[in-house]
């Protein structure tokens, strides 16, 4: 179920959820009760704490703060092959 935003005019913005075939044009505020109207923006398909969520919320992190690295990654031994056909391919 989607969410959408509404603004009450003495608490601020909002969250409801509604489903997309009966979206109301004004909600009541579930601090002070009064009715607040539906601010106009894409409603929110994504449920908080799911694992599409999460990933995307992790993407976004990653531009402010990369990962650190303790170490540089191991050395791998070089893949011996005995296929004789193997020899036959560019070295690079």
């Amino acid at each position: 179920m989607p969410s959408y935003e509404f603004t009450c005019p003495t608490c601020g913005r909002f969250d409801g959820r509604h489903p997309i075939t009966d979206v109301p044009e004004s909600a009541p505020c579930p601090v002070c009760h009064n009715q607040s109207r539906r601010r106009i923006c894409g409603g929110a398909l994504l449920r908080s704490g799911s694992t599409a969520t999460r990933l995307l919320d992790a993407t976004a992190r990653t531009a402010s703060e990369p990962p650190r690295v303790a170490a540089p990654p191991p050395r791998r031994s070089p893949r011996v092959t005995r296929n004789p056909l193997h020899r036959k391919l560019p070295r690079s």
